[in-house]
């Protein structure tokens, strides 16, 4: 029940939704031409500043969530303390000067034999084959590398890559993923990381290959079971009959079959104007949870024989069996991330009403996870670190989903909401520069007055563009794509969001969080994550006090 949470204006900040809000607080459908003006929206621009109501002075501000309804990540509420302090870095002491919300690290790292080290614990969902992901790559990219945390190459960007060749079967040129690889690897200073998925096609064309004699150990690569928005192969739709004939030659379904001469017939007088691309279902030649451990394990060998150090999985909103399954054989396999994907995750293309009616929604799926990971680390198991995603956009979902999870959970994964500020800047960066509009996929003709009402210039419009360029200097800021400034100036809004809600909660360093920072606004939410309803919540010591 997230209206209650998120309606179509916030009048505190000023901001409102083009569409109705999901459970993150975006529009159900987020458009790369929005004209605003959305939480994220504008966090894009302003960054920190949204955290607080508008027109200080001559306003008072009271929140209206209500949590006591419904099951949801809203749902939680965050515990803040009145006395002490956990994890000050070295140098630091307990003394109030020290105890201030800048001083709070949000480093984190995963991994087994190699640490991956983030300065934020965020990372990008898998951006593939959409148009979307090819058109503002360079803005998430840049923006994620500068920032310091992963980012996410998304399956069939080799097979659906018609500049791409192949040879016996094997891809030996993929000029769209080296595009995106390079663009990361570029700003990248030792945080972060670049993670390849890969599907049935991708493997079958030899992705995992190419990349092991290009890149090494430059890249993470990751085996995908699934995501949270559906659970059939991955789609896009085209509109070109050449390039659906393209897509099937190159081994994908294409529905409707742009081979067959009706459709054709179909295509040409204008009755069928696209096609839909689709990708195979893994394991299924495989009927029980053991056959599938053993396949999984010599796909895992088979990587590390090609020289990969770093191996991540993604798995979607499946039921328990599943769920168990991804925790125990990657903590077998000794993988350095699962990222498990709860419905109410976003998508490129998904049928609609599958994204509504399938899966385990994200709370649920996250606190069974955390059930799951501990009854292996009591067994004395070296478990796998978790990524949790499904919907996430505001620094309370980040503060919930590593509380929930901890320790375990490392990073929270968000999609839709860290895509907004690369549409956003190649917009801006098209009506400032209308000789760019075109290469960039700007879609605004002039600036929208939600963005000139801050300035006509991107120093005035970013918050963060000095940021930025202290990060890269002056003269390389030419090379910057205003979504990647957007990039930063969201993360950076984020960031001081979530080190306010760890300093309220006494912990100045990201492994200090934990399950017991949280509380349930209802008794059923308890029930289902095992988090404490908020009158039980520490009611035992409380009546200690009282009792002394």
């Amino acid at each position: 029940m997230s209206e209650l949470r998120f309606s179509k204006t916030n009048d505190v900040l000023g901001t409102a939704n083009r569409g109705n809000p999901a459970e993150s607080g975006l529009c159900t459908l987020c458009r790369a031409d929005c004209q605003g003006k959305c939480e994220t929206f504008m966090s894009s621009l302003v960054g920190r500043k949204l955290l607080y109501p508008r027109s200080f002075g001559i306003v008072t501000a009271g929140a209206n969530n209500t949590t006591h309804v419904g099951v949801s990540y809203n749902s939680l509420r965050i515990q803040g303390y009145a006395y002490g302090s956990h994890g000050l870095s070295q140098g630091l002491s307990t003394d109030p000067d020290d105890c201030i919300f800048p001083n709070v690290s949000l480093e984190t790292e995963f991994g087994k034999e190699i640490k991956t080290k983030a300065r934020v614990p965020l990372m990008t969902g898998a951006l593939g084959s959409t148009f979307v992901a090819a058109k503002y790559w360079d803005s998430f990219a840049i923006g994620a590398s500068l920032v310091g945390i992963p980012v996410v190459i998304g399956e069939n960007v080799v097979g659906v890559d018609r500049e791409s060749e192949m040879a016996t079967g094997r891809i030996t040129k993929a000029p769209e993923l080296d595009r995106r690889i390079d663009s990361y690897l570029r700003y990248n200073d030792g945080y972060g990381a670049i993670i390849v998925q890969m599907n049935v096609e991708d493997t079958r064309n030899g992705v995992a290959e190419y990349i092991a004699e290009k890149y090494g150990n430059k890249c993470i690569l990751e085996l995908k079971w699934g995501q949270g928005a559906k659970d059939i192969g991955g789609e896009i739709q085209v509109t070109s009959l050449d390039y659906a004939i393209f897509l099937k030659k190159r081994g994908y379904v294409v529905d409707p079959d742009p081979e067959k001469p009706s459709v054709q017939e179909a295509f040409n007088h204008g009755s069928i104007t696209s096609f839909a691309r689709h990708s195979r279902l893994g394991a299924t030649n495989l009927g029980r949870a053991d056959l599938v451990r053993e396949e999984f394990m010599k796909s895992v060998e088979y990587l590390r024989s090609l020289g990969f150090k770093r191996i991540s999985l993604k798995t979607g909103s499946y039921g328990m069996e599943e769920l168990a399954m991804a925790i125990k054989f990657a903590t077998d396999a000794k993988l350095d991330l699962l990222t498990i994907d709860g419905s109410g995750g976003g998508t490129g293309m998904s049928p609609w009403n599958m994204m509504q009616s399938w899966g385990v929604p994200s709370l649920h799926l996250h606190a069974k996870a955390h059930e799951y990971n501990s009854i292996l680390a009591a067994k004395g198991e070296d478990v796998v670190d978790l990524s949790f995603a499904g919907g996430f956009a505001l620094e309370d979902h980040i503060f919930k989903a590593m509380a929930l999870g901890a320790p375990y959970t490392k990073l929270v994964c968000m999609g839709r909401a860290i895509m907004i500020p690369g549409f956003l800047g190649a917009n801006i960066e098209g009506a400032i520069n209308p000789d760019r509009r075109e290469k960039i996929s700007g879609n605004w003709d002039k600036l929208p007055k939600t963005v000139s009402q801050l300035g006509t210039t991107p120093e005035e419009i970013f918050a963060s563009y000095y940021d930025v360029e202290a990060r890269v200097g002056k003269d390389e800021m030419k090379n910057i794509p205003y979504g990647a400034i957007g990039f930063w100036t969201l993360a950076d809004k984020l960031t001081c969001g979530l080190q306010q809600f760890m300093a309220g909660a006494r912990k100045f360093s990201m492994p200090e969080v934990a399950r017991e920072d949280l509380f349930s606004g209802n008794r059923e939410t308890a029930e289902i994550t095992g988090i404490p309803f908020v009158c039980d919540a520490n009611d035992e010591t409380a009546k200690k006090i009282l009792n002394s």
